[in-house]
């Protein structure tokens, strides 16, 4: 019985580390993408992954490529390409070039693999999975954002680090664009069951959600160079599983909103079922007054994203 294909678009850090948890899931066979003088690079981290197997115990094969007629017939793409921003260039510089990158990339998979399921990861995340979708003619059930998974994680570890409760234990859920105007919904949190809001006080709780706003930016600053990686993996590999094993996993991801909400024609952060249909189903819910104010505001952020793509 053949493998499920899954192909990595960026052999960067979340690039490698995507590799190491698929394989470790054994999710299928792993190919990992970059462009020619990066070939070394990817096949080398391939290598390294393949020479891990006897230690981890894992039996997926991993190759490194930079050939998109290796990717052909793919089930899973996840994509991470893009440039991170240089010294002395502006936001439009960045934006320009990685909207070039992420067409191109679209273009190749259109052309490889048409029936496959695809997750991206590259920022500005808003203009990137909505440009691949534009450009690609996917059907909008197979075009997912990786932004609400990655960040209600980093709400949920905050909330343990705050209560000493087991992460497992904690249940949270952050909406709207993947950046600082996102919207952690505090009521709906819980522990073990038990309301958030019965067990951390209200100033507490909302210092807890301003980090979870800016959680990126902290690491950022920390590495001095870069941004994270480990985290944003995972959150990928959540996704690609639930779609490769049926799982109808229920995970907040950018998806493309046609009513729900109140949003018509955006991807942004909702909680979705993903299953082998891909996204198969958003579950809408009915947002207080303050809520639906703090999404619309977040949903102002990705329209303006979004407007810069030209598309």
């Amino acid at each position: 019985m053949s493998q499920p294909k899954i192909s990595l678009i960026g052999g960067g850090q979340i690039g490698g580390n995507l590799a190491l948890i698929a394989a470790q899931k054994e999710l299928g066979d792993i190919t990992i993408f970059d462009i020619p003088k990066a070939e070394g690079m990817v096949k080398g981290k391939a290598l390294d992954l393949m020479q891990l197997r006897p230690h981890d115990g894992y039996d997926s094969n991993i190759s490194g490529t930079s050939n998109w007629n290796d990717l052909k017939n793919t089930d899973v793409f996840i994509i991470t390409a893009g440039i991170p921003r240089k010294p002395g260039m502006n936001r439009e510089d960045l934006l320009e070039i990685n909207l070039g990158i992420m067409k191109d990339v679209a273009k190749n998979i259109k052309e490889q693999a048409p029936n496959s399921f695809v997750i991206v990861i590259s920022n500005p995340l808003d203009a990137m999975v909505y440009t691949f979708y534009k450009v690609s003619g996917f059907s909008k059930n197979k075009v997912v954002g990786m932004a609400g998974a990655l960040d209600s994680a980093r709400f949920r570890t905050f909330l343990a680090m705050e209560t000493g409760c087991s992460v497992q234990d904690i249940t949270c859920m952050v909406l709207g664009g993947h950046g600082d105007t996102m919207v952690p919904i505090t009521r709906l949190a819980t522990i073990g069951g038990v309301p958030l809001e019965e067990l951390i006080p209200s100033d507490r709780l909302d210092e807890i959600v301003e980090r979870t706003r800016f959680a990126g930016g902290e690491i950022v600053k920390l590495f001095g160079n870069g941004s994270a990686y480990y985290a944003p993996a995972q959150s990928a590999i959540e996704m690609a599983e639930s779609y490769l094993k049926d799982k109808k996993r229920v995970i907040p991801c950018a998806s493309l909103c046609e009513g729900e909400f109140g949003i018509n024609g955006y991807f942004i952060g909702v909680p979705s079922v993903i299953g082998s249909g891909g996204v198969e189903k958003i579950l809408e819910f009915d947002l207080k007054d303050e809520e639906k104010a703090a999404l619309d505001n977040t949903l102002e952020a990705v329209k303006n994203t979004v407007k810069e793509t030209g598309l």
